[in-house]
């Protein structure tokens, strides 16, 4: 077994959902860096192109695709079109989510629910079986990272346990398709972000609230997003291949478990 950082992407394929988020870009980045030919998708597709052109190879190796992971038709384009552009899929970094904080459970709506639970939960099911059909036809395997929260486990903070409910369930789901495609070489594992610095986590609080957030993190800081690659790089690698079903905490200390 090769020990190099990437240790068995050189050359595979790996698609890479939210990539041109503030995690994402990172993901994309990383796994460019150890080897893979990078499907970076997003639904803004000229952001997207952006992320491409910047990574290794200037964006002559590497793919961009958008795609709006609430559309079930359009998933099943997207692998498609990601295999025909490439030849193949053994990669699935699935990092696209989103989160709409509301304070109280009484003022949640059935859309505010939809959304979430569409792109959190519904797109990692549809997403992952489309990825897992193209790698089994590929006949090497594949690994699938899907990323949670640590809303999982702790039910979320500030307005998001609608949110912390559709991570749970990428957690279970990641499990139960763990188990099912274990047969065919494809391994299944969750990263769970605590506190990343983004957007997304300042999004809707207070300063105060935010500061309180740091307050609880041993590490005293939130997460740099691109703290979160190497964590997918690692699963996505040969370094992890008797790792299945496993949720990697990546929280600095916030969630031990």
């Amino acid at each position: 077994m090769s020990w190099d950082l990437g240790a068995g992407l050189d050359g595979r394929v790996a698609l890479v959902t939210g990539a041109s988020g503030a995690i994402g870009r990172h993901v994309a980045a990383a796994l460019a860096a150890a080897g893979a030919r990078v499907v970076a998708v997003d639904l803004d597709e000229a952001a997207v192109r952006a992320v491409v052109a910047g990574l290794p190879g200037n964006g002559e190796r590497h793919v961009a695709l958008s795609a709006d992971l609430r559309d079930l038709d359009a998933i099943e384009q997207l692998v498609q079109r990601a295999v025909a552009a490439t030849g193949r899929l053994d990669v699935l970094a699935h990092v696209a989510g989103v989160i709409k904080r509301v304070a109280d459970l009484d003022d949640v709506t059935p859309a505010d629910w939809e959304l979430q639970e569409q792109v959190n939960l519904r797109a990692t099911f549809f997403l992952g079986r489309a990825c897992a059909r193209a790698m089994r036809a590929g006949g090497e395997g594949g690994a699938i990272v899907n990323f949670t929260s640590q809303g999982w486990q702790s039910g979320g903070f500030g307005g998001s346990a609608v949110y912390a409910a559709t991570k749970g369930g990428v957690v279970s789901l990641s499990r139960g398709m763990a188990r099912t495609f274990a047969a065919d070489g494809i391994r299944v594992n969750c990263v769970a972000p605590g506190m990343v610095e983004s957007p997304m986590l300042r999004n809707g609080l207070p300063a105060a609230q935010i500061d309180g957030f740091v307050d609880q993190i041993p590490l005293g800081r939130f997460a740099r997003p691109e703290e979160l690659a190497g964590a997918v790089v690692f699963l996505a690698s040969q370094h992890a291949t008797y790792i299945t079903g496993a949720t990697l905490d990546v929280s600095g200390g916030l969630l031990m478990y």
